[in-house]
């Protein structure tokens, strides 16, 4: 492989169309585009395991995904994640005010200081136009 990106191809079709329909064809282009030798094999495994294996579970639907995946991102602090799936949440069918109440959950369960990162990054996002 060289190290200017991964051949779609080479990931898990189904799981690269969800990806795609969650966080955006951009986004996943750019991805995937920074992929290089050390990389390629997590690509593989998120796009398989994350997206297809769970995103696709007909147990929760995409919106309810999306509201558990931004409180676990709120919870581990990892916030340029936090970021990207609050876009997502948007083009999953969560709305403003849904993703502002999700936020105020977790002012409680997992902390203050975790929910005004998390508001800080949500103020300047959902200030976006709504993702298509």
């Amino acid at each position: 492989m060289s190290d200017s990106g991964i051949d779609p191809a080479e990931l898990d079709a189904d799981g690269l169309a969800v990806r795609r329909e969650v966080l955006g064809s951009d986004y996943v282009d750019a991805a995937l585009g920074r992929v290089d030798d050390t990389t390629a094999d997590f690509q593989k495994l998120i796009t398989r395991y994350a997206w297809n294996e769970i995103w696709t579970r007909p147990g929760l639907e995409r919106r309810m995904r999306s509201a558990v995946t931004l409180t676990a991102l709120v919870a581990h602090g990892h916030w340029e994640e936090f970021e990207l799936h609050v876009r997502a949440a948007r083009r999953n069918g969560l709305t403003c005010d849904e993703i502002v109440e999700i936020i105020l959950q977790t002012a409680i369960y997992c902390g203050v200081p975790a929910a005004n990162s998390a508001f800080r990054i949500a103020q300047r996002v959902l200030a976006e136009p709504a993702p298509e």
